[in-house]
């Protein structure tokens, strides 16, 4: 082990809410004092400050919204359950020895807590799952990938990075960007495919394209094992983890595990009924052409110059809702119950929503320019 790597060696492994068996999510808890939301875009748009290095203050989300929460759920969770089997039956068809998840926190360590479950339930394979971080113009945790491969001395053939969802692909090429110098720098060959569930980019390998309700997509650490999005600051030494905020005060309504436990059964479901995986990606070209139309359709319409500002989308569209300050949520039908939520965040925060029929997407979310930034 080179000396790099010990000194990135943590005194104990770091869970979050999540089983300690579940993963190992390479993050250094870290204190921050939040930002408000519209100071913070403010700080973002004006070039000031990098968005990794603030976090606006999180809560709990309302009854009202925890109960359509729960309804998406409900009506999602089959839909979901094959979609994981299948993008497991895609890793396991691409990986013939170890198998080591290494998913991009956080809306990828849910996804990659479930594949480790049902890799070895309904695969028989042996994985291991490591979350790290990756930031949009910072790049990888190039810290967390040498841990991975020195200290707990995992294959580089046997790596497979997972997320939730592509959204413009911004991710995906982050990744290809900066795992490539990774490989340069250290005489490594990892495979930099993005591995999700659902590719709306056209940029990785997933079983679907569908813009859909991933459950998960539509909250924030209390189904994520209860931390922050990744963040990148002063605090973050040059040999530390990139950092993140654990929310103990949200243990009481923590769902992290409930979340876990009700896919994989309702996976176990899925297999019951006959279903069998498919191994076969979905051809990413349809998806990647329509991405890049809508795009310039936007950018056109509202006078976009930075498409940072456009988030498409379900999963994109809830975060701006979440965390962000919005121009507007853009919805293909307000009668459908994938939007639900949606439309229940924009009423709380007083956004402007409008409908067009033939929207590519179920939801799109435009970010506001500031322009006294």
């Amino acid at each position: 082990m080179n000396r790099a790597a010990a000194e990135t060696e943590p005194s104990a492994f770091f869970s979050g809410s999540y089983r300690p068996e579940d993963v190992k999510i390479l993050l250094k808890p870290i204190s921050v004092e939040p930002i408000g939301i519209a100071e913070k875009e403010r700080l973002i748009q004006s070039g000031r400050r990098h968005y990794s290095e603030m976090l606006s203050p999180e809560n709990l989300p309302s009854p009202r919204y925890m109960e359509i929460f729960r309804k998406a759920f409900a009506l999602n969770r089959r839909r979901m359950a094959l979609d994981l089997l299948n993008l497991a039956a895609i890793i396991a068809a691409r990986r013939n020895d170890e198998i080591t998840l290494v998913s991009l926190a956080r809306a990828g360590t849910p996804i990659g807590v479930a594949l480790k479950h049902i890799l070895q339930r309904f695969f028989s394979r042996d994985a291991e799952h490591y979350s790290i971080s990756i930031i949009r113009d910072r790049g990888i945790d190039t810290n967390a990938l040498r841990f991975i491969l020195d200290h707990e001395a995992r294959f580089e053939s046997g790596i497979v990075f997972v997320d939730g969802w592509s959204g413009k692909g911004v991710i995906a090429r982050e990744l290809r960007k900066y795992a490539h110098e990774f490989n340069v720098r250290h005489g490594t060959r990892l495979d930099y495919t993005l591995f999700v569930l659902t590719d709306l980019a056209g940029v990785g390998i997933a079983p679907s394209d569908d813009d859909y309700l991933i459950p998960s997509s539509i909250l924030n650490s209390t189904v994520s094992g209860l931390i922050s999005r990744s963040i990148l600051n002063e605090q973050i030494g040059p040999n530390d983890f990139h950092g993140c905020v654990y929310y103990r005060e949200f243990e009481a309504h923590d769902l992290s595990t409930w979340f876990i436990d009700e896919i994989v059964k309702a996976v176990s479901e899925r297999i019951e009924e006959g279903h069998t995986p498919s191994p076969k990606p979905v051809d990413p070209i349809s998806a990647r052409c329509r991405s890049q139309r809508l795009l310039e359709d936007l950018r056109a319409r509202f006078g976009i110059a930075d498409e940072n500002l456009i988030k498409p989308g379900i999963g994109e569209a809830t975060r701006v809702l979440l965390r962000r300050v919005p121009e507007r949520v853009i919805v293909r039908d307000e009668k459908d119950p994938a939007v639900a939520h949606l439309l229940q965040l924009a009423r709380e925060k007083g956004v402007v929503w409008t409908t067009e029929l033939t929207l590519p997407y179920r939801a799109v979310s435009l970010i506001k320019g500031i322009t006294d930034a």
